[in-house]
């Protein structure tokens, strides 16, 4: 559906993107997270075709994206910096959307007005930040776009409001095979609504796999020996990070979870606690391998 071909966009003497490779699934929710300066919302402005790339490749359907009024039509972008033009109340703005994408719904629209409860004669620009946002949403999933694109989508909205948002995407995405990607930094919420996640670091996707690949591959085990962790045990694990806690041995490892179990009790633990991570810790450690210090916790 849309694939990212290792696109390279340079800002001056500042490569933004080195070499992007990203692969989106029709009817998937991609999680795209990363640092910042990572290089996130530079791939989400070449996607839409704001920013043209230096090279490399960007389609969704197998046709490029920039300039192309085609797929644009089919897509829809909402930001964290939002825009709605002077003096439009929601009823103008839901006009203009009306005239911009083919399959534009006015009974979805009127539908919405169910859960989003403002008064469509309001000027949208008097609106606050949070109810703003609940307008941008409200006239993206009225257009009943193929692509939905979001950069940090739900900030400042009230947790009601959020899980209303993420549960109409998530309906549409199993309804009509609705395809998301989705920037943002709060990795408990992408957590419970992603099929896949790409970890941006430098310009580069640097690990793009399924969530519950990503998670059933990373553990955080506590563990104590007689005599210390051996070293040939050591020698064994693929270890992101080692740190002792008095006689406990404090360790996130990479691989399965029954693996890691069998393979630590065949050196006779006094303690053993296996323990999968979320995607927040996963985050954290993998990029600790690359940039990062962190401390483990717990």
């Amino acid at each position: 559906m849309i694939k990212v071909n290792d696109v390279v966009k340079t800002f001056g003497d500042f490569k933004a993107l080195n070499g992007a490779d990203i692969n989106v699934e029709k009817g998937s929710v991609y999680g795209l997270v990363g640092p910042n300066g990572a290089g996130k919302t530079t791939v989400i402005k070449t996607l839409t075709g704001v920013y043209r790339p230096d090279s490399g490749k960007i389609t969704i359907d197998g046709e490029d994206v920039y300039e192309n009024t085609k797929i644009k039509s089919r897509m829809m972008y909402v930001s964290d910096d939002l825009y709605f033009f002077p003096g439009y109340s929601i009823k103008d703005m839901a006009s203009y959307y009306r005239g911009i994408y083919p399959d534009w719904s006015d009974e979805r629209f009127h539908a919405l007005n169910d859960i989003f409860k403002i008064d469509t004669k309001r000027v949208v620009r008097r609106l606050s930040k949070g109810m703003q946002k609940q307008v941008a949403f409200w006239l993206a999933l009225s257009a009943n776009p193929d692509v939905m694109i979001l950069d940090e989508p739900v900030d400042g909205l009230d947790p009601v409001m959020r899980k209303n948002v993420w549960s109409l995407m998530l309906a549409d995405v199993a309804e009509r095979e609705l395809t998301v990607l989705v920037s943002s930094h709060n990795l408990r919420e992408l957590e419970d609504v992603c099929d896949h996640v790409g970890i941006m670091n430098n310009g580069v996707v640097v690990i793009e796999k399924g969530i519950d690949e990503v998670k059933g591959n990373i553990h955080k085990v506590q563990t104590a020996f007689r005599d210390g962790i051996p070293e040939k045990l050591c020698n064994e694990l693929d270890i992101l990070k080692h740190e002792k806690h008095g006689s406990v041995d404090m360790l996130i490892l990479r691989g399965g979870y029954t693996e890691l179990e069998e393979r630590i009790k065949a050196y006779s633990p006094l303690i053993l606690d296996v323990v999968p991570l979320s995607l927040e810790e996963i985050f954290i450690y993998e990029m600790g391998g690359m940039d990062y210090e962190f401390e483990i916790v717990g």
